[in-house]
């Protein structure tokens, strides 16, 4: 991998991560067409799959010192109640990611087909979503605490977990999901970034366990130090900016044009497969 390589697949990481386009799916095809070595990418996605995750920690760093604040009180506050129904969003993933993570990666693999498939069903849940949030559509406001039941979190946990496969958007499932149930769309913008923090967190640990028992080193030596860096750093930067823009486009655009974005880069790559 060059270092310009390196740069430039860190950025698309970045945004991608909190637009919903999916950023897995996004680094496979880059990938493949930039030409990069598979031996070491998964070293990489590591490291930009931690860069976004610091970026969302510094974007809502005011939220999530309230949140800690209000939950060492230890009392059922506004706090406690939101922290707990993260957690509930948590639960499916966190079964997926532990029993059958690699069954999923199997099943699921490095084939540009599943990232195309997964783009369309991308495409599909924004769609549907913006026609159910809409003025006309079928799913009203709540009065639940903090804006979403606990119900609500776990379904939208569930399309987290259903995300795991590559050209599923993350992003994209759990706000299109959210919306879906009734979540208004100022609660979900925030609740769909904080929900991802720990799985993506434990994601990345796991992998690098997997490496550490495989080979004995966190990180396998096949990518360079500077790549690594340069990558992490492109990461963060881009998804300071895009973790920003995504806020505040779920709390007023159409998501339809993220599902016509994902409509043509599906064409693409039924094109390149």
């Amino acid at each position: 991998m060059a270092w310009w390589q390196a740069i430039l697949l860190g950025l698309i990481q970045g945004l991608t991560e909190f637009l919903p386009v999916s950023s897995s799916g996004h680094l496979m095809i880059f990938k493949d067409l930039l030409g990069v070595d598979a031996e070491g990418f998964l070293d990489f996605t590591v490291l930009v799959h931690l860069g976004t995750v610091l970026s969302t920690l510094v974007v809502f760093r005011a939220v999530i010192w309230e949140l800690l604040k209000g939950l060492f009180k230890f009392r059922y506050n506004d706090q406690t109640d939101y922290v707990c129904k993260l957690v509930v969003s948590m639960i499916p993933v966190a079964v997926v990611g532990f029993f059958f993570k690699d069954y999923v990666e199997g099943l699921f693999g490095d084939s540009l087909t599943v990232v195309g498939v997964c783009l369309l069903v991308t495409a599909a849940l924004l769609f549907f979503s913006d026609m159910a949030s809409g003025p006309r559509g079928w799913v009203g406001t709540n009065t639940y605490r903090n804006g979403i039941s606990y119900w609500q979190a776990f379904v939208v946990g569930l399309g987290q977990a259903c995300a795991v496969a590559p050209g599923l958007s993350r992003s994209g499932t759990t706000i299109a999901t959210g919306l879906m149930t009734g979540v208004r769309r100022d609660v979900m913008a925030q609740f769909s970034f904080l929900m991802v923090l720990v799985p993506i967190i434990g994601e990345q640990f796991l992998d690098i366990v997997k490496s550490l028992s495989a080979t004995g080193q966190f990180f396998s030596g096949a990518v360079s130090g500077l790549c690594l860096a340069l990558g992490f750093l492109a990461a963060f930067l881009s998804g300071l900016f895009a973790c920003k823009v995504m806020v505040a486009l779920v709390k007023k655009a159409r998501l339809s044009w993220f599902a016509l974005y994902c409509v043509l880069a599906a064409v693409l790559v039924f094109i390149l497969a």
